[in-house]
């Protein structure tokens, strides 16, 4: 089995709902970013040979193969193709794994891993919510009704579940939530997201026209009194809007190659995938796939949770990522250390290869050696990637 490099990574900064990102139609979005890889790899975009592309809400703007649309809205040739793929938020994160299964295998050599999402202009759920509206029944089949009687899955009934389970209290995850923030606070102002983000332009109320080179969700007065005055999401519950992921609008995407991809491109390597896991898990609680998918991950692996120098677990929820350090013992200073998603935003299908990004850059700039990503998803399901840097 041959080996899946990542030679170019970057993301668009996010932006909030209704945001600086609004304007942006998410299939110029996606392009923008698949023009940056090719021009920060400097190769000759003919070479690529599929785009592989995640996004949850294919639908409207984002439907009809949201990933050709991609390659038809960026600079990359016709003869570039492309295929979406949902696998709820871990969707680029398992584009990136399919576009590492192909080169490994030698089917192909250059391929594409992206993401994206403008959760503005096809808001979370529109999908389902939108047919059944209109007549056209829900996902929810009699069989699946009968497996589970009574039960309506559900992302916050989950988070909230994980909160009880492992005994995190409200004050807990709004630390951790304060955290996110002041994490992503001190990285911006260090300009360690300088390297990673595609500049993008918008235009103004006033008319003016500025790029957008910073995630506009970060909130810079967050302190642990305005945090903790947030209402609770459902009552005698822990979490709240402000310990929750923000909706978000970006894209994201990675540039994956084999050896003979190296070669013939004449670039070199940011990180190796040293290892990939996918799980499905209990559908109800639904969003603590993560911890026994890091389990298999790291036992298949052959490492321990302290050989992995960074963790990028996605802030889905502040309950998720603080009982992932509770089971797995890891250590908190090397988790999420340029913030997470309660502070940068959670594009859905994007937040994946958006992780990634984050993660590659981040090692690159500590000196560390291994990373290991991984995202719940809706219906119970866990991707895990471990990455060397090289």
């Amino acid at each position: 089995m041959g080996e899946a490099y990542i030679v170019a990574a970057a993301r668009t900064a996010g932006g909030r709902k209704g945001g600086r990102l609004a304007g942006w139609h998410p299939a110029d979005l996606a392009g923008a970013v698949l023009d940056a890889l090719v021009d920060r790899s400097g190769i000759d975009p003919a070479l690529i040979e599929d785009v592989i592309l995640g996004c949850v809400g294919q639908v409207g703007e984002q439907g009809i193969n949201i990933a050709r649309n991609a390659v038809l809205a960026s600079r990359l040739p016709e003869s570039v193709p492309a295929t979406s793929v949902d696998r709820q938020c871990g969707s680029s994160q398992q584009a990136l794994h399919f576009a590492a299964a192909t080169v490994m295998s030698g089917a192909m050599d250059v391929v594409i891993a992206a993401g994206v999402e403008s959760m503005t202009r096809v808001p979370m759920g529109l999908s389902s919510a939108l047919p059944y509206k209109n007549g056209f029944g829900t996902y929810m089949s009699p069989r699946i009704q009968e497996r589970y009687p009574d039960i309506q899955f559900s992302q916050f009934a989950g988070a909230e579940m994980i909160a009880r389970k492992y005994d995190l209290s409200r004050e807990a995850l709004d630390a951790f939530a304060l955290s996110s923030h002041q994490r992503a606070i001190a990285a911006t102002k260090a300009g360690k997201f300088a390297a990673e983000i595609v500049p993008l332009e918008i235009a103004l109320a006033d008319g003016a026209i500025e790029q957008h080179t910073t995630d506009e969700g970060i909130r810079y007065e967050a302190t642990l009194e305005s945090i903790g005055g947030v209402k609770l999401l459902q009552e005698n519950g822990r979490l709240t809007a402000a310990t929750s992921s923000q909706i978000c609008d970006g894209a994201a995407g990675l540039l994956v190659v084999n050896e003979r991809g190296l070669k013939a491109l004449g670039v070199e390597p940011l990180a190796r995938i040293h290892h990939m896991t996918v799980i499905g898990h209990d559908p109800v609680i639904m969003l603590e796939a993560p911890i026994p998918a890091t389990e298999k991950a790291l036992k298949r692996a052959g490492m321990k949770v302290d050989d992995i120098d960074l963790y990028e677990v996605n802030e889905a929820f502040a309950s998720v990522p603080t009982a992932w350090l509770q089971v797995l013992g890891a250590d908190p200073a090397k988790l999420n250390v340029n913030g997470g998603a309660i502070a940068l935003g959670h594009p859905l299908g994007g937040s994946g290869a958006k992780l990634m990004t984050t993660l590659v850059h981040a090692l690159r700039a500590s000196g560390g050696r291994y990373g290991l990503q991984t995202m719940c998803e809706g219906g119970g399901l866990a991707n895990v990637t471990i990455v060397e840097r090289l």
